[in-house]
């Protein structure tokens, strides 16, 4: 088989699509991972270590770092090269550690 079959040539997109990235607008390149169309429009880092605050990018873009999170339409904790960028996206960097519902200590559901 010809590798030219293999590969497509990355250059000026064909079709693009509108997504907002803390709040500005972006015009991304349709048909690519949010990760990918996010560092070509020259996004830096998409989240903020939980620990040290340290930024972090996209790495391996392939789920296995977790380097890419991002919070998608009030969805914490995406993979942003996993998910395929659609029209429509509002996407805000990952800062921190989700925060999640807390009980109440002395609150037992079980008691009920």
């Amino acid at each position: 088989m010809p590798a030219d079959r293999l590969f497509r040539a990355l250059g000026p997109a064909q079709h693009t699509v509108q997504i907002e990235f803390e709040g500005a607008a972006l015009s991304v390149p349709a048909g690519m991972s949010l990760a990918a169309a996010l560092l070509v429009s020259g996004v830096t880092h998409t989240r903020e270590s939980a620990v040290s605050g340290r930024p972090g990018a996209p790495y391996c873009m392939m789920g296995v770092c977790f380097e890419c999170l991002v919070e998608v339409d009030g969805q914490a904790n995406c993979q942003a090269c996993l998910l395929p960028v659609r029209a429509g996206m509002r996407v805000l960097r990952q800062r921190g550690a989700r925060d999640f519902l807390a009980v109440d200590p002395g609150e037992d559901s079980a008691d009920e």
